[in-house]
């Protein structure tokens, strides 16, 4: 019998990602198994990181950001979107230190992000635009805003240690706002759902080679993911314990994630929208100016595997 392949899959340890640790739980306690492959999750640290792995093979595939992931398809390297890893999820918080009571006070300030193709960048820049501001890069004219491109995890410590009050904030997946609130050195802004209700934001992507040899295996890969989300919506309370060891985090800040409000982030509904896909590259194109072309999402989305596991 030819040897199951080890699918490696990378992720951080953001929440964004919670379906791939439900998962790989559920496989090591034999409560699921897998007939045609083994799963391999590799943990990276940011987002460079992962983009870099996909274009030189290193992974078979990542849970990533979606603007990255139809960038890295703009620019070659042959991906296929199986599902969402989730809708909402993320928050703007801001620096105690810095005395942010509405949107304009972070004008004259620096604001952290996780990376520039991200929806998080989108989701600032529409916030800041719709009060007659512009964010851009220290080296851009004009700027209100800073932006910083900082990892996620990163994140916490670089506020905590601001003690002039320059960073005005950031815009992160969780746990990291929920972490920095809990610590006490920043206050929760805006819940990124309130800027787009069931915004996507993380998809998971397989590189297409991958997909052409091993599809039962994929199959299977995309079935799980979609019942580790349902099973963390409708349970929170176990799905937290499981995230503190996955992420490496305190249960109580993953449960805050999970249940506070309970729409903060959903992992229940993951099937892939173009028409959402679309949003983002058409903003980042026509009012960011990130992007110089749009991808053909009916070549770059391929929802076999979604409609297999019955994702919603």
């Amino acid at each position: 019998m030819a040897e199951k392949p080890a699918i490696k899959i990378g992720y951080l340890k953001i929440t964004d990602h919670f379906i791939l640790g439900v998962t790989d739980r559920k496989l090591q306690q034999g409560m699921e198994t897998f007939e045609h492959c083994t799963l391999e999750p590799v943990v990276k640290n940011g987002w460079n990181e992962v983009a870099d792995a996909l274009s030189v093979k290193s992974l078979d595939g990542a849970l990533v950001l979606a603007p990255t992931a139809m960038d890295l398809f703009k620019s070659g390297v042959d991906l296929k979107l199986l599902l969402l890893a989730h809708k909402s999820g993320s928050v703007l918080v801001k620096n105690k230190r810095a005395n942010i009571n509405s949107v304009e006070d972070f004008a004259g300030k620096t604001v952290l992000i996780p990376y520039q193709l991200s929806i998080h960048n989108m989701l600032f820049h529409k916030l800041l635009s719709e009060k007659g501001l512009k964010p851009g890069r220290a080296t851009e004219k004009g700027i209100d805003v800073t932006l910083e491109v900082v990892a996620p995890f990163q994140m916490p410590e670089a506020l905590e240690y601001d003690e002039e009050g320059e960073i005005g904030g950031f815009i992160v997946a969780e746990p990291f706002g929920s972490q920095v609130i809990a610590a006490g050195h920043g206050e929760e802004f805006e819940l990124s759902k309130n800027l787009w209700a069931k915004h996507p934001c993380c998809v998971f992507v397989m590189r297409t080679e991958i997909i052409e040899k091993h599809p039962e295996a994929i199959q299977e890969i995309c079935t799980s993911f979609v019942r580790s989300g349902l099973a963390i919506d409708a349970q929170p309370e176990p799905a937290s314990i499981i995230g503190a060891e996955f992420f490496s985090q305190d249960k109580d800040i993953i449960r805050r994630v999970l249940t506070d409000p309970p729409d903060r982030i959903l992992t229940g509904e993951l099937y892939p929208q173009k028409e959402d896909l679309d949003i983002i590259q058409k903003y980042m194109m026509d009012k960011m100016n990130i992007l110089t072309s749009l991808i053909d999402l009916n070549e770059f989305v391929d929802t076999r595997f979604a409609d297999a596991a019955g994702a919603k």
